[in-house]
């Protein structure tokens, strides 16, 4: 690709309205699906009482919509965007499609967090932020923390930060499993949360999230033209002024935070940020013009729908998201795994 198609690449307006269009439906979707019988039309005539002081919906049903069915939708929609967002960047930063959120020890790290909360039997809180959010955040912080002084001993080549990752999250996975077994009477818990789940208590996880999510969001997207820059190559990105090392740090830096808010309010729900990334390139091509914005847009889609599958294929039981994702992403993997060609070499020569 060279320096005028860099220029020229922007989101098609199609695809834009395509994708928001799907988000809109996929959001009254997962708003009307439940075992209480709310339809559109309810959905409407409560929007529109609240706007204008008139008559909605019965008490109870107001409660059921606006403090349990529109928070968790919500919820789900920024969980999945911040997944598939950080997917992407990683995705760029790394030159490979198998890179997702959980490389750099996010998970393994926000996993180790929760369980010491748990554990532990912590209590205490942080504004509106509970012990269990508050630990895996600050775990997955510490994941890639750990993996980029691992990398960074190593050379800090691309290769080199993805084994880092690899090693830091088989290690904190192991401290993990012996905190586990050092208190059996809290595996339920544990492997509940690491299962993923988008149980919400009102609107407190959205607030939680929100504020990363716009951070990252925002640094992102107004990078996305410098991943393309990437993709030319280092040489090319420090003719054209460019330092390929700070844009990389700045963009992990990024996606580690949405990635990490992420987690920390909805467990590990994997292979989001392989599926809708890749997916999107598949479709409109390889500027990250296009890829960023619409994994955003995308990722919130697909795990509001995947939520929507996991409240009822087992109905009234739940499934953990988790599983529902990992359903679909398994095979996804493998089969991007089999048709992937050099994304590892460009990640061994650091490329």
């Amino acid at each position: 690709m060279h320096d005028g198609a860099l220029r020229t690449a922007r989101l098609p307006l199609r695809w834009g309205m395509a994708a928001g269009g799907l988000l809109v439906a996929v959001v009254l979707l997962g708003i009307v699906v439940g075992p209480a019988g709310i339809s559109i039309g309810d959905v409407f005539r409560s929007l529109v009482a609240r706007l204008d002081g008139g008559e909605g919906l019965d008490p109870r049903m107001e409660a059921i919509l606006w403090e349990i069915r529109i928070p968790r939708v919500v919820l789900g929609g920024l969980v999945g965007a911040a997944l598939a967002g950080s997917g992407a960047t990683y995705q760029g930063v790394f030159r490979n499609p198998l890179a997702d959120p959980y490389l750099l020890g996010v998970a393994a790290g926000a996993g180790l967090g929760a369980t010491l909360a748990i554990t532990s039997g912590w209590t205490a809180t942080w504004g509106p932020v509970g012990p269990l959010p508050l630990a895996a955040f600050v775990g997955g912080l510490l994941g890639v923390g750990l993996t980029y002084l691992v990398g960074s001993a190593a050379g800090r080549t691309n290769l080199a930060l993805i084994l880092a990752g690899i090693a830091v999250a088989a290690f904190l996975t192991a401290v993990q499993t012996y905190v586990q077994q050092r208190h059996a009477d809290t595996l339920r818990e544990v492997y509940g949360w690491i299962l993923g789940r988008l149980s919400t208590v009102g609107w407190t996880e959205v607030v939680v999230i929100t504020p990363y999510l716009v951070v990252a969001a925002a640094i992102t997207v107004a990078a996305r033209g410098l991943l393309d820059v990437l993709a030319v190559g280092d040489e090319e990105a420090t003719a054209l002024g460019i330092s390929p090392a700070r844009v990389r740090n700045v963009l992990v830096v990024a996606a580690t935070l949405g990635a990490a808010s992420a987690v920390a309010v909805s467990g590990l729900i994997g292979f989001v940020g392989i599926i809708v990334p890749h997916t999107i390139r598949l479709v409109v091509g390889a500027s990250y013009r296009a890829i960023l914005p619409l994994s955003f847009v995308l990722g919130a889609a697909f795990l509001i729908l995947a939520d929507v599958l996991a409240r009822t294929v087992v109905a009234p039981a739940e499934l953990p998201i988790g599983v529902v994702t990992a359903f679909f992403g398994a095979p996804f993997f493998a089969l991007v795994l089999r048709t992937t060609r050099g994304g590892m070499g460009d990640a061994a020569r650091g490329r």
